[in-house]
């Protein structure tokens, strides 16, 4: 019962660090904030992974699921620093774009509360862009805040996926343990009876004169 409750509760976890991920792909594909995009994609593939070695009752991928949730959970303590613009990192960096462009997060100008205002060229002035952007004002929230947010929930769904990876993996072993241990090294089935052929049963009479 431990196990098949773990093992579902893990399901659980893996399932909701899907959602989550797929929630946080739409916005950084929204903000072309390419590094995020390509860690989302790869932790997406690993938490299925580790979805599919929980049903299957693989320990392999359950490792694999644990050992990526510890390099998420540090990913995402990264993605908190350059947001709070800790140790030397700054949040209007081109670092999460791979410096191939301005853009910053989706939040920035999309925020709860958000308006943004932009202002016509003006007179003599030609850029490649209709409109010049002016600035964003009425935001309930810092959208830094609002990164923080979701790599604060992606650290804690991560920190519960890796315990019950090695709980999962350490119930998977022991079982395996047990099956070996009953009959799984014996070289017949503890079934099996040695029996001698009846015709060598059978003596033969001799008669007597």
């Amino acid at each position: 019962m431990g196990c098949c409750s773990g093992r579902c509760t893990l399901i659980f976890i893996c399932t909701l660090q899907l959602v989550l991920a797929l929630e946080r792909q739409v916005f950084d594909f929204l903000g072309y904030q390419w590094a995020p995009i390509l860690a989302n994609f790869v932790h997406i593939i690993i938490v299925i992974l580790g979805l599919f070695g929980t049903i299957q009752y693989r320990p392999r991928y359950v490792v694999v699921y644990a050992v990526w949730a510890a390099l998420w959970v540090a990913w995402n303590v990264f993605l908190i620093c350059f947001y709070l613009d800790v140790g030397g990192l700054s949040k209007d960096s081109e670092l999460l774009t791979f410096n191939i462009s301005a853009h910053h997060s989706w939040w920035s100008e999309h925020g709860p509360g958000c308006v943004r205002r932009e202002m016509p060229q003006a007179e003599g002035v030609h850029t490649t862009e209709s409109s010049s952007y002016i600035t964003v004002m009425g935001c309930l929230m810092d959208y830094q805040y609002i990164e923080v947010m979701h790599s604060g929930t992606q650290i804690l769904t991560a920190l519960l996926g890796f315990v019950y990876a090695c709980y999962v993996v350490s119930a998977m072993t022991d079982e395996e343990d047990s099956f070996d241990f009953i009959g799984g090294f014996e070289p017949f089935p503890l079934y099996h009876v040695n029996e001698k052929p009846s015709h060598l049963l059978l003596k033969p009479v001799s008669l007597s004169t």
